[in-house]
């Protein structure tokens, strides 16, 4: 989820189109605060880890 949201900032950035660029933007935050409930030992989704 993180690498999309940055591929999608990026993509939305070079190319002028805001709506992927605010998207790229809420998948990194989602992804950072998944990896960090996740990585603090907090079950996310029925799972102690996220990949």
């Amino acid at each position: 989820m993180i690498a999309l949201g940055l591929i999608l900032l990026v993509v939305g950035l070079l190319t002028g189109v805001s709506i992927l660029w605010t998207i790229g933007v809420v998948l990194l935050v989602a992804g950072a605060a998944l990896w960090i409930l996740g990585g603090v030992g907090h079950a996310v989704g029925g799972r102690r880890h996220y990949w």
